[in-house]
């Protein structure tokens, strides 16, 4: 839904931790709800900085809660390259 509120539980993917939002803030200032567009911060409970990664989501874990893809196709363009592409290369994506 794109809302965010202290209370909810929350699970975030891919690795499936499941939790309460403590806390919502937005400039260090408390938050009864974020909106979609909202840039906040928000605290949860029992779950270590050291669980958590750049690039995990968080949604609601009553309404769809996120989960990983099992696979995906993409169809990618390269704009800029130093060398030639050919059939068969492997490109290394960060």
């Amino acid at each position: 839904t794109g809302v965010l509120k202290p209370g909810m539980v929350v699970t975030f993917a891919p690795a499936n931790l499941t939790t309460e939002v403590k806390s919502v803030e937005m400039h260090h200032e408390a938050l009864q709800e974020a909106l979609p567009g909202d840039n906040v911060g928000f605290n949860v409970k029992n779950v270590s900085v050291k669980e958590l990664r750049r690039g995990f989501v968080a949604g609601d874990s009553k309404n769809n809660p996120p989960k990983a893809a099992a696979d995906f196709t993409a169809q990618v363009i390269v704009l800029n390259h130093p060398g030639q592409i050919s059939n068969g290369y492997t490109p290394v994506l960060d």
